[in-house]
């Protein structure tokens, strides 16, 4: 009946409206005259990279505002739609109605996430690092599984990505640092940090008996100039050392590989990923500036619970996230208690589901499970 479409039309209309008064169009549309001011300046082209970085500003300006403008206007036209069915008796517009409501709420939604990462580095791309936990080969091969997952959720989004340190073991890696550029990648990967854990019949047992696995994700920002973290020379130590390769021509044969090691904090990082050392020295500060930033973030805000998830034992009951292959198929958030059953879809890449659930409860305020997974009950 075209009368039911009333009160859905009119809460969507009362979310959008609301969202709206809050985002001060104003504000964001009088920066984006002022830097749409720039674009226009002679000689702004002169420095490429700057004028690249000014160009991504103004999208994402107009990304704030421009979005929800258009679903003011889609919002209005099925509202007049459904005036005009009701007033001529024409039932028949409910064809038209239903589909267009369906695909406004969904944009919603989806412009309702973004809304919620307004973190000073959520627009950011970002740097995630995988290191193996308890469970040896079976660990090494489920870092490897979730490092292939984070690849393909960066791939169907149209990321660019690059490894900028990999450590191989048998079965699988030790440790691997990705990093992904994009707009809101670090936003919406950030509540990704913690232990991840896997349950299956593992394929290096001869005997297929169920094992259990750990692997820890660690999140950081890539950071542009409007972000700033100072790292004093004398407070760093640098090493070089010959990156691996897999034998023959790919040895590298000079000590190209980079590790940073920044003394006050202890914190240490390394790029292998370049065959020239001047390239992993760039990669290398932009890593640590990330890390430092994390570490300095929280020792200002004192939330243990923003970054703690990755300070924890890379075992069991620390896990953010349960992966179960065996007696059944479920993956599970132990915060929000999300859960979907397709888990090769997951494995896939599938993961926004999970990002935007995380997103939703920190919104909402709504209190985040703790590691209460039993290997029977995730």
């Amino acid at each position: 009946m075209l009368e039911e479409l009333k009160e859905p039309i009119a809460s969507l209309k009362a979310e959008i409206q609301s969202v709206w008064e809050k985002l001060d169009a104003p504000t964001i549309d009088k920066k984006i005259a002022e830097t749409e001011a720039l674009t226009a300046a002679e000689g702004f082209w002169d420095n490429v990279e700057k004028a690249q970085k000014v160009m991504n500003e103004l999208k994402l300006l107009k990304g704030r505002v421009e979005p929800w403008r258009e679903l003011i206007t889609q919002i209005a036209d099925l509202e007049t739609l459904y005036q005009l069915g009701i007033e001529g008796g024409d039932d028949s517009v409910e064809n038209d109605i239903k589909p267009e409501l369906e695909a406004c709420q969904k944009k919603f939604e989806e412009q309702s996430i973004l809304n919620l990462l307004s973190g000073e580095a959520d627009k950011n791309g970002c740097f995630l690092t995988i290191h193996s936990g308890a469970g040896g080969t079976e660990a090494c091969d489920w870092a490897y599984m979730l490092s292939r997952m984070y690849i393909r959720w960066a791939e169907r989004h149209g990321y660019k990505l690059e490894t900028v340190d990999l450590q191989e073991d048998e079965g699988g890696i030790k440790s691997t640092t990705i990093q992904i550029d994009g707009d809101y990648v670090y936003g919406h990967l950030k509540g990704e940090a913690g232990v991840h854990r896997l349950v299956r019949i593992s394929p290096f047992d001869a005997n297929a008996r169920r094992h259990t696995s750990f692997s820890s994700v660690f999140v950081f920002p890539i950071l542009d100039d409007t972000i700033e973290v100072n790292i004093r020379p004398e407070d760093l130590r640098v090493d070089t050392y010959r990156s691996g390769g897999k034998g023959g021509q790919h040895v590298n044969k000079t000590d190209s590989a980079v590790r940073f090691t920044h003394l006050p904090t202890g914190i240490v990082v390394q790029c292998d990923s370049e065959r020239s050392q001047l390239m992993n020295r760039q990669t290398c500060m932009s890593l640590l500036r990330a890390k430092l930033y994390a570490y300095y973030e929280e020792q200002r805000q004192k939330e243990t619970a923003k970054f703690g998830a990755e300070k924890k034992d890379i075992s069991w009951g620390n896990q953010i996230r349960s992966y179960v292959f065996q007696p059944y198929t479920m993956v599970k958030d132990n915060r929000t208690k999300f859960s979907v059953g397709d888990i090769q879809a997951v494995m896939d890449g599938d993961i926004d589901q999970f990002i935007d659930s995380f997103l939703q409860a920190q919104w909402k305020g709504m209190p985040l499970g703790g590691d209460d997974a039993d290997e029977d009950d995730v």
